[in-house]
């Protein structure tokens, strides 16, 4: 495979994690206006906002059996056009009906396309040679700060959430389908990569899979002709993706709240805490892959878990708002590192079904989300929200204990951690 079709396929991948991050952020930060449109009363809205994850969970747990017979290019290539749609459509209706319908059909979408989006990005960091994923999931937080900008901007302007929804979706759904012509992963036809210059050939130890895609046809679990992914060995990784995510839905959920009620900041200054951590989480990511590559995985994601627990302290005893937007603003550097690194460490672990590993742990990524929320609420009312800080503090803490996952010796990347028989593809 030559190094311009590496380029593009990374590219081309790193533009649908963008245009997800801003899907996914118009939607979630609309859901006042959702839950207006379709007069969904106080009782039920959790409900609704429940079944999203529930449903990615089960499509993503679905999406390992549906890789036995496509590859995840072809899937992501229609899953993501299928959740814009149905941000349209919980934007069009005017049911409650409606609103759960489009809302199923895009946490169904939506579950198949983070976990083909992951399978395709742990594919190509294997062709790589070192370490890409956080480039991928630094796209996402961008495209995640575009998304609530022009989610902002609807809601300041009182536009409808159609009309809010219809320029994003008509410019970036075209794109995403063009963009889908340059998927690619490690090789084609089940052949090491190495035709052309620079081409990359696959560590040693290190199944290709049917057209490169470490994991792709034949692998479902133990698959027909797949090696077996056992849930103890994967156990850790999965423990880490939840423990990362109630962190992050903390923060998602609770860090405007926290700020005005508990540490006494203005309406206005609450919105910027979480703004706050989605750009320092971007600019975590986009210097991340760099520090795989200098010090090793293990230590990053190390690193990462201890200063975010030193933002859920600092934002647990904070004298006041100022001090919590320096906790936030050490959780969004800290958290950023981990999810990337726990998808790659999956593909890391079963390099001949790495799919099968990726679907498997993205089904803790809503495990995680699920959790924190109502987690952090049920503390708050019944003890207090500075208690309730030092819960997931505690939890991504944990994660040290499972660091070791994180670091076969082949899984390292770049620096004094390259592995033999790669090579530099840009």
């Amino acid at each position: 495979m030559t190094n311009a079709r590496l380029r593009y396929g990374r590219a081309s991948l790193a533009l649908s994690f963008l245009v997800q991050g801003v899907t996914f952020a118009l939607l979630v930060t609309r859901i006042p206006a959702i839950q207006d449109r379709y007069g969904i009363s106080d009782g039920l809205l959790p409900v609704f906002l429940a079944a999203v994850p529930v449903l990615a969970g089960v499509a993503s747990v679905a999406t390992e059996k549906v890789v036995a017979r496509v590859r995840p290019a072809v899937l992501l290539r229609w899953a993501q056009p299928v959740v814009m749609l149905a941000l349209l459509g919980v934007g069009a209706g005017d049911e409650v009906w409606q609103a759960a319908v489009a809302l199923g059909v895009f946490g169904l979408a939506v579950g198949a396309l983070d976990a083909s989006m992951n399978m395709m990005g742990v594919s190509l960091q294997r062709a790589y040679g070192r370490s890409i994923m956080l480039g991928f999931h630094a796209a996402y937080s961008l495209g995640g700060i575009a998304g609530a900008s022009l989610a902002w901007s609807g809601a300041h302007w009182d536009l409808p959430l159609l009309v809010s929804y219809l320029p994003a979706v008509v410019l970036l759904l075209p794109a995403a389908l063009l963009g889908s012509r340059w998927y690619t992963t490690g090789g084609e036809d089940g052949a090491p990569a190495v035709e052309g210059a620079g081409a990359v050939l696959p560590a040693a130890g290190e199944g290709t899979g049917r057209a490169g895609e470490s994991g792709t046809a034949g692998e479902a679990g133990k698959g027909p002709g797949g090696p077996p992914v056992p849930f103890g060995l994967l156990m850790p990784l999965c423990l880490v993706m939840a423990f990362a995510y109630i962190g992050d839905s903390t923060v998602s959920n609770w860090s405007a709240k926290y700020l005005q009620d508990v540490l006494g900041g203005s309406e206005q200054l609450a919105t910027v805490p979480y703004n706050v951590y989605m750009v320092t989480t971007l600019l975590g990511r986009a210097v991340g892959d760099l520090g795989v590559r200098r010090l090793g995985a293990v230590a990053v994601v190390r690193g990462g878990s201890v200063l975010a627990a030193a933002g859920f302290g600092v934002v647990a005893v904070a004298p006041g708002p100022w001090w919590g937007m320096l906790g936030f603003t050490l959780l969004g550097l800290g958290l950023c590192v981990i999810v990337p690194q726990t998808f790659a460490a999956a593909g890391r672990l079963f390099p001949g079904a790495s799919d099968v590993a990726v679907a498997r742990l993205n089904v803790f990524n809503y495990v995680g989300f699920l959790v924190g929320s109502p987690l952090v609420g049920a503390l708050g009312d019944v003890w207090s929200y500075r208690g309730a800080m030092l819960v997931p503090m505690v939890l991504v803490l944990a994660t040290l204990v499972y660091a070791r996952s994180f670091g076969a010796e082949p899984a390292r990347y770049g620096g004094g951690h390259e592995r033999a028989r790669t090579a530099d593809v840009g």
